[in-house]
């Protein structure tokens, strides 16, 4: 099942990321405000572009979310593994992301020190 989601949200994301979406969400909305006059501008009329722009706003929140959590992930690798090939870095730093707040913030604000010296 994460394997179908992984490749769906991809696919999306491509999708959605491309020029054509846009032009296509630009047509939908033209065709959509030329059938005001014919519709007299009813409330179905309105009901109709709020309703479909609610549903697909909401099914890209958690195709965005998804990209960006595989994303970050791969991103964390990435630095994780080159913290852990640099003899000057800090390797525990690695897990950093896991820590608390608290944990975060003194960590920035020693590394600020040591890039002010």
């Amino acid at each position: 099942m994460s394997d179908w989601f992984s490749n769906f949200t991809r696919t999306i994301e491509r999708l959605t990321g491309s020029p054509w979406s846009f032009v296509v969400a630009v047509l939908t909305v033209v065709v959509w405000a030329c059938f005001g006059p014919v519709f007299h501008y009813s409330d179905t009329w309105q009901l109709v572009i709020n309703t479909s722009t609610t549903i697909v706003t909401f099914w890209l929140v958690f195709i965005i979310q998804s990209t960006q959590t595989r994303d970050t992930a791969a991103l964390h690798l990435k630095l994780d593994e080159l913290i852990r090939v640099n003899r000057q870095a800090r390797n525990e730093l690695v897990d950093i992301e896991d820590r608390t707040k608290e944990e975060i913030d003194f960590e920035k604000e020693a590394i600020s020190r040591l890039t002010k010296n």
